[in-house]
């Protein structure tokens, strides 16, 4: 095999591009960069560590790992209301897995950066005009007049993200986390009964768990409200994440530091600092990922994401042709390195009996460790007879039910999900109506309700909550052995099963919020 091409944060200009945006004023670009270039990282190589180490715990299968969040950020969205809600969404959602799987999850969230959208075609109509498409607010506006990409919006992507960020770690370390009253996060916000019901047995039997432990003396209880330590039910690890890809703004916020000591040596003889050997790390996210449209293994994308020291998401989808997973991942993880990468699959769930278990035993093959997890929303969007872009919840559910069939029929296991959700809510404090069906039953007349988003649709809180019981009941059943632990363990009719019983769950038993 030849020697790898040398890497540097602007190695991926020789290269050709996909998705690039077309400035007009490249000059003013120019300076704009400069100036992100000289402002401070948003995330820290000790914490991008941290996700490394944990995201080979997941490979191990001793974590799951939990990606959500908004298709795309919007600047306006920047509220206090809306991060506090997404964030109570993704406590809610880890709590209800944790409690049926007994794993620990690991939380990175599509916030703090995932401004840009991928679009398939340059332009769009708009009424009767035709226009540039619009690309999310660090390039454009989404009003028909403001298409013209300006490189100043890549700056308030910077702004905004560090806001959003600030804002989650204040949240984080001010007791917001805390087990001691997890219905604080978004309960008050759900209307199904059947979901209150469950959740409220979860909240329950934790108390429980937590008297009892403060009663041996495990936990000394909320001292964090007086000032005290948090202790390990006040405080989670939430790690952000972006599609990475505008790579100038990207290339822009890449910093070399040193790598981290047990990385370099074993021996305890002081290092000097120039011997010590330094990495480029990504500091606008701890995690980024290769999008459908830009993984081209001899594009722009894969070269500069070959080259950063953060654990990678790969988008896998249905135009993956044979071999090419596995010769990305040689350019990507040469090294073969635990946690390094994330292969997301998306083939929508009419396409993924077809391709998934093929891919599956390439990567076994190949020998390359890797994570697999389930994005079920991005094959699975049509558009409504109203002409809004929707998802249908049993979609969704079908996509993701055949996946966990699949990796055990194969001997692999399903390491996470990917979904796009949302803890955004009206002035009345009701959910948005983007996807339909579900325990609310949500119908395609009633999508024009709350519709808020400008890209993709979004579950709301109880669609969330939903496919959250569904996965934390499939591995409660796994973990007390009601299902058999061979590859065979399910029968083609399983997903049928496992809808049927979510179904059960919520039907007849409609929240009231449309």
């Amino acid at each position: 095999m030849a020697a790898p091409e040398a890497w540097s944060p602007a190695s991926w200009r020789s290269k050709d591009i996909a998705q690039g945006v077309d400035y007009p004023d490249r000059e003013h670009l120019t300076k704009v960069l400069s100036k992100i270039g000289t402002l401070p990282p948003l995330v820290t190589p000790a914490e991008i560590e941290r996700l490394r180490y944990q995201l080979a715990a997941v490979q191990k299968n001793e974590a799951f790992l939990l990606h959500a969040g908004d298709c795309a950020e919007s600047f306006d969205a920047c509220t206090h209301e809306n991060i506090s809600n997404k964030i109570g969404l993704i406590l809610t959602f880890s709590l209800i897995l944790i409690w049926g799987a007994r794993l620990p999850v690991v939380r990175i969230g599509r916030i703090a950066g995932q401004y840009a959208k991928p679009r398939s075609s340059k332009m769009e109509k708009v009424g009767d005009r035709e226009v540039l498409s619009f690309r999310g607010d660090n390039v454009n506006g989404l009003d028909a007049n403001d298409r013209t990409p300006d490189p100043e919006r890549l700056l308030s992507a910077y702004f905004h993200s560090t806001t959003t960020l600030n804002h989650v770690r204040s949240l984080l370390t001010s007791g917001f986390a805390s087990l001691h009253h997890p219905r604080e996060w978004s309960l008050s916000h759900v209307r199904s009964p059947s979901l209150r019901k469950e959740f409220e047995a979860i909240v329950t039997n934790l108390s429980d768990a937590l008297d009892f432990s403060r009663t041996i003396g495990v936990e000394s209880g909320p001292s964090f409200e007086q000032g005290g330590g948090r202790g390990t039910v006040g405080e989670v690890d939430f790690y952000t994440s972006h599609e990475g890809l505008m790579l100038e703004y990207e290339q822009a916020l890449t910093r070399a530091f040193p790598l981290p000591r047990e990385r370099t040596s074993k021996s305890k003889k002081p290092i000097s600092a120039s011997e010590t050997p330094k990495a480029f790390y990504n500091t606008s996210a701890h995690f980024l990922w290769i999008g459908d449209r830009t993984r081209q293994i001899t594009g722009a994308h894969v070269e500069y994401f070959r080259g950063i020291r953060n654990p990678i998401g790969i988008k896998v989808g249905p135009s993956m042709g044979k071999g090419e997973i596995v010769r990305l991942l040689d350019i990507v993880n040469p090294l073969k390195e635990p946690g390094r990468v994330t292969l997301i699959t998306r083939y929508g769930a009419g396409k993924i009996a077809e391709h998934l278990a093929g891919h599956i035993a390439e990567v076994r093959e190949s020998g390359h460790p890797v994570i697999w997890i389930c994005d079920p929303m991005h094959g699975n969007t049509h558009t409504s007879a109203s002409g809004l872009k929707t998802r249908n919840f049993s979609t969704i559910i079908s996509e993701l039910t055949q996946c966990l069939r699949i990796h055990a029929q194969c001997d692999s296991r399903l390491g996470g999900v990917s979904l796009e959700f949302t803890g955004e809510l009206n002035e009345e404090g009701f959910s948005v109506t983007e996807c339909v069906g579900g325990s609310m039953e949500l119908s395609e007349a009633e999508l024009g309700l709350r519709y808020q988003s400008f890209c993709d649709p979004r579950l709301n809180f109880e669609q969330s909550l939903d496919v959250a019981f569904l996965i934390s009941n499939y591995f409660q059943k796994e973990r007390r052995g009601h299902k058999k632990q061979d590859s065979e363990q399910f029968e083609p009719a399983d997903d049928d099963v496992l809808y049927a019983e979510l179904a059960s769950d919520g039907k007849g038993k409609g929240n009231g919020s449309v």
